[in-house]
């Protein structure tokens, strides 16, 4: 587990080792799971790291962020992951007229644990079950404490931090047989997170971040989430009404205008695509799509 800064990732175990320092979790959920007390133990760390710099004492820890392999941030979330429909005005239009449809509230589905994957990985685009593999970029926000009918006021301190998702979703599986979005929305590979996580106290206002995303270099994508119809506290208290939410638990927010499916002709991911999801402040999510033999 590791800390950015810069151009550099800073390996918090080692360095707590090195300090004689209280351990660290093993990951993300098991600081994550720690509260207050975990983070308050991140920066000391974060500080005593900042002062053997100065006396260059710090080859031990420090490692250049190109030379690194990153995970995916949650592996995996804690439970499926929450994603939200509909919640930017114009998807919720361009998607109700696709289908015929009025506009309705946000829809609310999970994807599965296991279509978790992370930065730079290769997509399968599993072709031997769909021919219509769609982008969707969106705001990841990640629980940080257990909470019940949480109060709106209340929605943002119950979250640990943010992230970028691309729901990937194959849309003729999605729509077949009279609505299929758990299927759609699950295959392997199909929700990359990442590129890390940034905690909440470094994210002034989750509902002033730019995102975008590019198909090999052309945007298809470009909003900000202050056009969210549902904003990130809404989110947080509407899902907790009589449901519990924990610690680790991945809400994926909803995307903007811009997907495949609604495009005249509709355009879909082909082998080879290379797609860059990217939120404001956050990030860029990279990935590469794949036969799925190629795997």
């Amino acid at each position: 587990m590791g800390a950015l800064r810069g151009t550099e990732v800073i390996d918090l175990r080692t360095l707590s080792t090195a300090v004689g320092g209280d351990m660290l979790p093993e990951d993300m959920l098991g600081l994550i799971d720690m509260g207050e007390e975990g983070l308050r133990r991140v920066r000391s760390l974060l500080a005593t790291a900042d002062s053997q710099r100065v006396s260059n004492q710090s080859t031990q820890y420090v490692r250049p962020l190109s030379e690194i392999q990153l995970l995916p941030p949650l592996n995996p979330p804690r439970a499926n992951v929450i994603a939200i429909g509909r919640n930017y005005l114009e998807h919720a239009r361009e998607s109700a007229r696709v289908h015929g449809e009025e506009e309705a509230a946000p829809t609310v589905f999970t994807k599965a644990q296991t279509s978790v994957t992370g930065p730079n990985y290769d997509v399968p685009l599993h072709e031997s079950i769909t021919q219509e593999v769609d982008w969707e970029v969106e705001l990841g926000v990640v629980i940080g404490r257990r909470g019940v009918n949480i109060r709106h006021e209340e929605g943002l301190n119950y979250v640990f931090g943010y992230t970028v998702v691309n729901d990937l979703s194959a849309r003729d599986l999605q729509f077949s047989w009279g609505g299929q979005f758990f299927k759609g929305k699950s295959l392997d590979g199909f929700c990359p997170i990442g590129p890390w996580i940034v905690t909440s106290d470094e994210v002034s206002d989750p509902q002033n971040l730019g995102l975008c995303l590019r198909v090999n270099g052309e945007t298809k994508q470009d909003a900000n989430t202050s056009d969210m119809i549902h904003p990130v506290d809404d989110l947080v208290a509407w899902l907790s009404v009589g449901m519990t939410l924990v610690p680790g638990n991945l809400i994926a927010t909803g995307t903007p205008a811009g997907i495949g499916m609604a495009r005249t002709p509709p355009e879909y991911l082909k082998a080879g695509d290379v797609v860059e999801a990217e939120v404001e402040s956050i990030g860029i999510l990279r990935n590469r799509m794949v036969r799925s033999s190629e795997r």
